[in-house]
């Protein structure tokens, strides 16, 4: 028994998009602001690629643990390279904090999402064209790419007409996307594709199946046998019965007979097919290149915003930095190590703020005090802070002024590598004499814990000249340390000591607070080291 089927040529029935009303050519011919990116105000400020590394500070200060986290999920947009390239510029800075303080608008972070998901879906439609094999069903693919961008742009273009925007990198894209929306090469693109669709949708065949084999031909308007049938046989129907009918699979990919079929169909409507295989040939890279790195470039802040959005829920308090490129006077309020502060939140442990300032000559900041206190974390912190507002992010605290340094430089403690065949001071000294080396009144400097290996005679007499050094280039720097001799070397050094409760020294606040040192800090770390604290004398010697 032969077996007739109606079907459609390609894919399922979309909705239309409706040609705007406009003289496109009109439309091309007025100025528009020149929209060069929403990341760079200036193609100067572009001064990294997407091959660059992680600068060597990452891993001290944590940044790494930062970085990965905001960009998780977005590995599509490799977004990792705009984190490794500090901007150089105050403007630079500013005109990304304008572009963030527009996406943090509900309905502006909402029309931005929505179009970075449909753009999602462009190129996952694109991938599935490199991957088909057959001819037809690429074709297929690519067509309906085509229709979701072109619904995407008029659907943005729209939505960005509409909102409340403030930022320079938001109007100027906001100008190039609308111009865009209404140019002629847009609305070329979108009528061809709009004919072919519905040439495609009267595209009727019949599958005719008889004896292991199938004939496909034009459809005849033969009636709905399937129809016909279910209609003779409703009033049989007596309530819920088990349904026996077997259904197509919904795969994305065709089988060799639904191509076969396809390949039929093709030659029944050689005129439609070919119009497709020219479509698909003169449209290969339809989508506009500006808005596609727009449509990368937003991710960086996206990313962010989706980032700190579990801490301020948390009540923990963000702020727009100003940043300086000439003042060395910089302070922080309520701020705290933002990698630390995500993983006390899973912990449900509550997050200590602290606060620091530098006025005038004041320069560098001696963090001393007892062990697990919080010193190397509020270093940290201070460096996050700069390199986050580096990058024209919003940064962890309630207040800030900080500065825009040229490099940034750490040393932290690390382990001895047998294969470098040096010990741990010598170690120490040359990572010292190379950061000095390339520094300059513009840099920042931030060390934790670093000649420990030695005596405390050689550690304060080597800590001295370094500290020397710093002075004379008139940096800025957080040196964590022992050496209490270091708080007062001098009116650009500021003592901070790490707090304990007063009532129990054991017990640590975690507060960092600006007060001359106290002179226990190392003293503390010798009992510690040498095991002569009360509690360790109590258990050697027993009750």
């Amino acid at each position: 028994m032969a077996v007739a089927r109606k079907s459609n040529a390609v894919g399922l029935d979309r909705a239309r998009l409706p040609v705007r009303p406009a003289d496109p050519n009109a439309i091309e011919r007025r100025h528009r602001p020149a929209f060069y990116s929403i990341l760079f105000e200036r193609p100067e400020d572009r001064t990294g690629d997407d091959k660059l590394q992680p600068p060597d500070f990452f891993s001290d200060l944590n940044c790494n643990q930062i970085i990965d986290a905001v960009t998780a999920g977005r590995d599509a947009y490799n977004l990792k390279p705009f984190f490794y390239d500090c901007l150089q510029r105050a403007g630079a800075i500013l005109y990304r904090h304008e572009v963030m303080q527009d996406l943090e608008q509900l309905p502006v972070y909402e029309h931005v999402t929505a179009f970075a998901e449909k753009m999602r879906d462009v190129r996952d439609h694109l991938l599935k064209v490199q991957k088909a094999f057959y001819k037809e069903q690429k074709q297929a693919w690519f067509l309906d790419a085509v229709e979701i961008y072109c619904a995407a742009v008029n659907s943005f273009a729209e939505a960005l007409a509409a909102s409340d925007l403030r930022s320079r990198g938001f109007l100027a894209f906001r100008t190039y996307m609308v111009g865009y929306a209404r140019s002629s090469r847009f609305h070329s693109l979108l009528a061809a594709m709009q004919q072919l669709r519905a040439e495609l949708g009267k595209v009727e065949y019949c599958v005719l199946i008889k004896s292991g084999g199938f004939t496909v031909r034009k459809y005849e308007e033969e009636a709905d046998y399937s129809a016909e049938v279910e209609e003779t046989f409703a009033k049989f129907k007596q309530g819920a019965v088990k349904d026996y009918r077997v259904k197509f699979s919904a795969s994305n990919d065709m089988n060799h007979i639904e191509a076969k079929i396809l390949e039929f169909v093709a030659k029944l409507y050689p005129e439609v097919f070919v119009r497709l295989d020219d479509f698909c040939s003169t449209n290969t890279n339809f989508i506009d290149r500006t808005i596609a790195v727009f449509d990368r470039e937003v991710q960086f802040y996206v990313a962010y915003l989706e980032y700190i959005g579990a801490l301020r829920q948390a009540q923990l308090p963000f702020c727009y930095p100003f940043v300086s490129e000439t003042s060395w006077d910089v302070h922080g309020y309520e701020g705290f190590d933002i990698a630390l502060a995500h993983k006390l939140l899973k912990e449900n442990s509550s997050v200590v703020c602290n606060d620091f300032y530098l006025r005038g000559g004041e320069r560098i900041l001696v963090v001393s005090g007892p062990n697990q206190g919080g010193k190397t974390t509020f270093a940290r912190a201070f460096g996050q802070m700069h390199y986050l507002a580096s990058i024209g992010y919003p940064v962890p605290g309630r207040e800030a002024q900080l500065f825009l340094f040229d490099r940034l430089f750490t040393h932290f403690e690390k382990e001895e590598k047998v294969e470098n065949l040096r010990g741990k001071l010598e170690d120490d000294l040359l990572r010292m004499h190379h950061i000095l080396g390339q520094a300059t009144p513009r840099s920042i400097i931030i060390m934790n814990e670093i000649f420990t290996s030695t005596t405390v005679k050689d550690e304060i007499f080597l800590s001295e000249k370094i500290m020397e050094k710093i002075i004379e280039l008139g940096l800025l720097c957080v040196w964590v340390t022992f050496v209490d001799e270091l708080a007062s070397f001098g009116p650009q050094t500021v003592s901070m000591i790490s707090t304990v409760v007063p009532e129990n020294p054991a017990l640590r606040t975690f507060k960092i607070l600006r007060r001359p040192a106290d002179g226990l800090a190392y003293a503390m770390a010798i009992a510690q080291k040498y095991r002569l604290t009360y509690d360790s004398i109590r258990e050697r010697i027993g009750p």
